[in-house]
C-alpha cells in the first residue's frame, strides 16, 4: 500500500500542475471541479483507456510498459527527472523488485580520500541520502557548520531543516529547502526499502512542518550541477559552480567539487577559505598537542 500511495501522489500531483490550455486542449466553458487536468485527459493525450489510466493512478503500476510509461510521461509533461522517477516507481512495483540494495560498508577508501586531497578546490563526498561522507580541507572548511554538528555523518537536510545556522549561511534558504526534498522524494523513489531513508524522512516529518509541506509536493530532481550562493561566516558571500562526479562502482555516492570565476570576488573568498583552513588545522594540530592536566584524586 505505502508503494500505491506515493505513485499515486506523484501523478495526482503532476496532473493537478497542467490547466488544458497548457496541454493543448480546446477550452470548454462549465466550473471544472479538478485542479489541473481530468484523468480522462490524461487518458486521451496518453493514448490509453480512462479505466486502465485510473488503475495506473491508483498505485497499480506493476507490469505498465515503457511505451506506456513513455506516454504518461509526455501527456503529464514531465521533465527528465521526473520521468526517470516514474520508470522508476513502475519497476519498484514489479513482480521480484523489492530487494534493498546494499553499500559497501566502508565507501571512503584511502585512494577516494587521497584524491580528495590532491583537489585545489573545495571537495566534499555524499551520498543519495545527503549525508557529508568525506571531504578535503577546503570541504571542511566550506562546511565547518555541518562537521560540526553533534550526530554524524552530518546530514545536508537535516542542517537545512534542522539546524538555525542554516538560514545565515544559505543566501536562498527557500530554494536550498525545495531542492535538498526534491533529490530526497528521488532518493526514496529509488530504493524506497531503504531503511536509512525512510527512518530520516520520518525524522524531518515529525520534526520539521515545513518539510512536511515540502515533502507532500512530490517534486523530485537530481541536482548534479549547479549554482549556489552561500554567505560563510568567516569569508564572506560566495557564488560557487558545483559538480557532481559519481564515485566507480556505487552511482549513489559521488564526489561534489566547489569552484568560482577566477578574478571574481568568490574566487578571492575562496583563497581566504583556504588561508582559513589552513589557520584552523593548525590550531586544531596545537591544541591536539597541548598535553591534559588530569586532575589529582584526594
Amino acid at each position: 500500500m505505502e508503494f500505491e500511495q506515493e505513485i499515486k501522489g506523484f501523478l495526482m500531483s503532476r496532473r493537478e500542475r497542467i490547466t488544458p490550455g497548457q496541454a493543448g486542449l480546446p477550452h470548454v466553458g462549465g466550473d471544472r471541479r479538478v485542479k489541473g487536468l481530468r484523468r480522462e485527459e490524461v487518458a486521451m493525450l496518453a493514448g490509453l483507456s480512462v479505466e486502465y489510466y485510473t488503475r495506473i493512478e491508483r498505485g497499480r503500476l506493476g507490469g505498465a510498459s515503457d511505451s506506456v510509461l513513455d506516454a504518461i510521461a509526455r501527456a503529464l509533461q514531465l521533465d527528465d527527472d521526473e520521468r526517470a522517477h516514474l520508470h522508476q516507481l513502475a519497476r519498484n512495483v514489479a513482480p521480484g523488485a523489492r530487494r534493498r540494495r546494499t553499500e559497501p560498508r566502508s565507501p571512503i577508501t584511502a585512494s577516494v580520500q587521497q584524491v580528495l586531497d590532491s583537489m585545489s578546490v573545495p571537495a566534499v563526498v555524499m551520498n543519495d541520502r545527503l549525508d557529508l561522507l568525506a571531504a578535503n580541507d577546503l570541504g571542511r572548511a566550506l562546511y565547518a557548520d555541518l562537521f560540526d554538528m553533534a550526530q554524524q555523518p552530518a546530514n545536508f537536510a537535516r542542517y537545512v531543516f534542522l539546524d538555525p545556522r542554516a538560514a545565515a549561511f544559505y543566501t536562498d534558504l527557500d530554494e536550498a529547502k525545495n531542492q535538498l526534498v526534491a533529490i530526497l522524494r528521488a532518493t526514496a523513489g529509488r530504493d524506497p526499502l531503504d531503511t536509512e531513508v525512510t527512518a530520516l524522512i520520518g525524522e524531518l516529518s515529525t520534526r520539521s512542518v515545513d518539510f512536511s509541506t515540502r515533502w507532500a509536493k512530490h517534486n523530485v530532481a537530481r541536482h548534479t550541477t549547479g549554482h549556489k550562493t552561500i554567505h560563510h561566516p568567516a569569508v564572506g558571500t560566495m557564488d560557487l559552480a558545483y559538480n557532481d562526479f559519481t564515485l566507480p562502482g556505487d552511482p549513489h555516492i559521488a564526489i561534489t567539487t566547489y569552484t568560482a570565476d577566477p578574478g571574481t570576488p568568490s574566487a578571492d573568498a575562496l583563497t581566504l577559505l583556504a588561508t582559513w583552513a589552513e589557520t584552523q588545522k593548525q590550531h586544531q594540530t596545537v591544541n591536539d598537542d597541548v598535553p591534559r592536566i588530569r586532575p589529582r584524586h584526594h
